[in-house]
Parts: C-alpha cells; structure tokens; sequence
C-alpha cells in the first residue's frame, strides 16, 4: 500500500435524539420523572441517602501563618557543618542550605552534642542550647547586638 491508495475513512454521524423518527419525542429518556427533564438532574455530590462526603468530613479550624514559625536547626547541625570558632547567621546557614528562605526567623534547639566553638548571631535560641554554647565556650549575639 502506498500513500496515495490511502483512502479517508467515513465519519460516523452522532445520533440526532428528539427530532422525529425513531427517536422522536421523549428522546430515548423515557417518560416523565427527574431524568427526562433538561436542565435538572442530581448534583455531582449527590450519594443518595448516604450522608454525603463534604458533611462526613470534620470542618478546618483555626489559621496556620507561614511567617509564625521558625526555621529550625539543632546543635548537633551545627556541630556537622561548621568548624571551630565560625560565625553562625541566617545568612550563612542559607548559603550551606540548612535553612530555608520562607520563614522569617532561624532558632536553634538543644538537641545533639556540641564541641566546636561558635558564634551565634541574630538567631533565637533555646535555653538548652544556650547552656551547650556556653558551656563550650561559644558565644551568643542576639540582632539587637550586631
């Protein structure tokens, strides 16, 4: 076979409903009741007696900010990524991909051993993790310091 002993194939013409003939009147939607009428018909939520999806399903309280929760990072991170007498920031801990830019403030938690020496600065931190500081001889500047 080739390209110009191709022929189209015929196009099966859709079923006019409700225009006479065969099909004429009710168009095959059987008489009377909610399914023959145009326009109504039940809604795509509709499950029968069932108590349906959207009213089983508990309603979402409350409000959740983006910007009120910090970004976290644990003293053992820390203690991974820097070497002994660095500079730890909001700034240094983006570029070394510990944070994430979305949230507003970085904290640190106590969790994890430190042993390095550190300067903390501009960051919040809790008071187990300030304990672990200083007890290694780190240093703490909150940003009202800088």
């Amino acid at each position: 076979m080739q390209l110009h002993q191709l022929k189209l194939s015929k196009k099966k013409e859709r079923k006019r409903v409700g225009r006479g003939g065969a099909h004429g009147t009710t168009a095959t939607r059987g008489t009377k009741g909610q399914r023959a009428r145009s326009g109504t018909g039940k809604g795509k939520n509709f499950e029968g007696t069932k108590v349906p999806l959207w009213r089983r399903t508990p309603k979402l309280r409350g409000f959740k900010s983006i910007y009120a929760k910090n970004n976290i990072v644990n003293v053992s991170t820390l203690e991974m990524n820097f070497q002994d007498g660095d500079i730890v920031n909001e700034k240094v801990l983006l570029s070394k991909n510990l944070i994430s830019k979305i949230k507003p403030r970085v904290k640190i938690l106590g969790n994890g051993d430190l042993k390095k020496k550190l300067t903390i600065s501009g960051c919040i931190v809790s008071k187990s993790a300030e304990e672990k500081i200083i007890k290694v001889g780190g240093n703490i500047r909150t940003a009202l310091n800088d």
